[in-house]
């Protein structure tokens, strides 16, 4: 009998910007000593730590989805650097500056701590929620993941942080697809979904009203051990335009 695996809640975010050519997306590839998606081109995010559910966030979401949220901002300036931030009062995000300066003073410093200490107020309104993926039970390191996606604050400088990531880069949905094919990157079944998802979109704006328009169906794939591999099975509904794919 296969023994039951929990799922760890975890929160990823696609932080998108218009450039040049059109929609981009920043994605990090993994240290491939990191034992999930070594190696692979991924989205900014992580596991929800213990110390996410109790920053006090004012926000009209209920105490699972803030914590969610929380950990996508976390995540999101440990990976990128990006700080989803504003100064106690303000509508507008914190400066690339501002960031930099927050980063450096907050080494050896708990999340909460630092939003704190810096009388800062997480953006937790601007995420807009993207898909929602759990691995399936016979898989031995299983995440239920919520993504979100959010329009990346201008003047902030995304990069990867050099541990769990090793490098990134700004790139459009449709080229990461290409080079994925041509052995340049390599993208996991999941995340390549998710990219052609957002690959729909020609702009930020298109991206970010398409995501409040879908209806967000909770994707667990079926596992079936075929002579041909495995074969994981999805809900039509999920908005993917397939029914399966191949692990």
């Amino acid at each position: 009998m296969t023994e039951f695996v929990a799922a760890r809640p975890a929160s990823t975010v696609l932080l998108v910007r218009d450039g040049e050519g059109g929609l981009e997306v920043f994605m990090v590839k993994r240290h491939r000593q990191i034992d999930f998606a070594s190696g692979a081109l991924v989205f900014p995010g992580g596991s929800v730590d213990p110390g996410d559910s109790e920053i006090d966030v004012a926000c009209a979401f209920d105490a699972r989805e803030r914590t969610m949220r929380v950990a996508a901002v976390r995540e999101t300036f440990e990976e990128a650097g990006v700080l989803l931030a504003r100064e106690a009062g303000a509508t507008v995000w914190i400066s690339g500056d501002r960031a930099a300066e927050i980063a450096n003073s907050a080494k050896g410093r708990a999340f909460g701590e630092t939003i704190s200490a810096e009388k800062l107020e997480l953006g937790l309104d601007a995420l807009i929620p993207f898909a929602h993926w759990i691995t399936p039970n016979p898989l031995p390191k299983r995440f239920d993941t919520h993504f979100y996606i959010v329009a990346t604050p201008a003047d902030q400088l995304a990069t990867h942080d050099g541990f769990e990531s090793v490098d990134s880069l700004w790139i459009n949905p449709i080229r990461a697809l290409e080079a994925a094919d041509q052995g340049v990157y390599t993208i996991v079944p999941a995340t390549r979904l998710n990219v052609e998802l957002l690959g729909r979109s020609a702009n930020v704006a298109a991206a970010l009203a398409a995501a409040r328009a879908r209806k967000i169906v909770t994707v667990e794939p079926i596992v079936q051990n075929t002579e041909n591999g495995l074969r994981m099975t999805i809900p039509v509904e999920a908005g993917y335009g397939v029914d399966h794919f191949w692990a």
